[in-house]
């Protein structure tokens, strides 16, 4: 249809936050904004979210998830749920901790940006989201600065499944069981995920230290022990 393009929105995005106020600041900020979004739905929490969209869609190119405290931490299983289905999630959170945003990283989210920070973050964010092109807002670049100062180990994703497991079961046996693997596969990463701490000054040789660190670390929480 000519002159469709003057209209179209370069990039729909779906907002998730429990707050009403959030989501009418968001649709007028959208309507604004360079390059051009459309808000393409509102939704108050993940579940809700994931119940209307299953899997990713091409009618969404973007989930902005409002992360926020819920229980006895943030909403990181629901974080990475919603990339485990392919979303593109952009992260827009008043959460400003190094290990939140690091944690919000690892679990697939594309780029994290503060509600504190300009729109014109959110909006580069956004659009960066949509390409190859990899988008750092100033509390991001902070975070993964301090990580590296303070000797946060980077796991592998198969060191980190290991490592929630061995925490939230009884024996190495169990966790081979429910991983599919050997139970020497599990001692192995263990051992991988101890000399990691180590070697950045945090050693953790036992169960109850180790269970320690991946708490500090945001890899599981309280509840989920």
């Amino acid at each position: 249809m000519p002159g469709a393009t003057d209209t179209q929105a370069d990039v729909s995005v779906a907002v998730i936050d429990g707050h009403d106020v959030v989501h009418a600041g968001i649709e007028a900020w959208a309507t604004g904004s360079r390059p051009r979004m459309k808000v393409v739905g509102h939704y108050s929490h993940p579940r809700e979210f994931i119940d209307h969209h299953p899997a990713a869609t091409p009618a969404i190119d973007v989930v902005l998830f409002g992360l926020k405290y819920e229980g006895a931490g943030p909403e990181f299983d629901a974080l990475r749920e919603l990339c485990a289905r392919g979303f593109r999630v952009v992260v827009y959170s008043y959460l400003s901790g190094d290990e939140i945003i690091l944690t919000s990283l690892d679990a697939g989210a594309v780029t994290y940006v503060l509600k504190s920070e300009s729109g014109q973050h959110l909006a580069d964010a956004i659009y960066a989201a949509t390409t190859d092109t990899p988008y750092v807002a100033p509390c991001m670049a902070q975070a993964l600065r301090n990580g590296e100062v303070l000797g946060r180990p980077r796991l592998s994703t198969r060191e980190r499944e290991v490592l929630v497991a061995w925490c939230q079961t009884e024996n190495k046996d169990r966790v081979a069981r429910r991983l599919f693997v050997e139970p020497s596969t599990v001692r192995t990463h263990l051992q991988r995920v101890r000399a990691k701490y180590a070697a950045v000054g945090r050693p953790a040789p036992t169960k109850a230290s180790l269970i320690a660190r991946a708490i500090q670390d945001g890899i599981v929480n309280v509840d989920d022990l």
